[in-house]
């Protein structure tokens, strides 16, 4: 089989992608039964050193059509600066945009990274790599760190989920 760094990455953040935006629906919904104010679980945390719900959704996408935008500049830096939005239909809209820039993407275009240089840079650091080194070895496992995460406050928060509310919609055999 021949390597395709589409194949790879792409299909992996668009499954996700779309769970998370599935966490969010639930986790609005979730407020909504129990009476909770948004910022409960929008600024929830898993611990007092981590970032909040809304950071790592943004994360998730700073990972996934972020990091794609980074290799097609050659540099990808986080925009820190930027918050993540305080709303429900915020986070709703910035998931589902991300993804449907996702969806956009043309393999032959993806594929050509391959071989590209690529440097991340991060409070005044910065990690040299090549474009599938830095897809596969460090923005896609961060993006399934932030996923992971996103999942996990709001399952500390008792929204009952399971993994398929994780695991989002499988690409399965026709």
């Amino acid at each position: 089989m021949t390597f395709s760094l589409y194949a790879a990455t792409i299909p992996n953040f668009c499954q996700t992608l779309g769970a998370v935006g599935g966490l969010v629906a639930k986790a609005e919904a979730y407020c909504a039964e129990k009476g909770l104010a948004p910022a409960d679980l929008i600024q929830a945390r898993l611990a007092p050193d981590m970032w909040p719900f809304a950071d790592q959704i943004k994360s998730t996408i700073w990972h996934s059509i972020g990091a794609i935008k980074g290799v097609r500049k050659g540099v990808f830096s986080p925009e820190v600066a930027v918050p993540a939005p305080d709303t429900f239909a915020g986070l709703r809209t910035w998931v589902a945009d991300s993804l449907a820039a996702l969806e956009k993407l043309d393999a032959a275009e993806v594929n050509g990274f391959v071989g590209r240089d690529m440097r991340f840079e991060f409070a005044g650091r910065g990690m040299d790599f090549t474009a599938e080194d830095y897809l596969l070895s460090f923005a896609q496992p961060n993006f399934f760190f932030h996923a992971a995460t996103a999942y996990d406050i709001l399952r500390v928060k008792g929204l009952p989920l399971g993994k398929k509310d994780f695991m989002g919609r499988l690409r399965r055999k026709a």
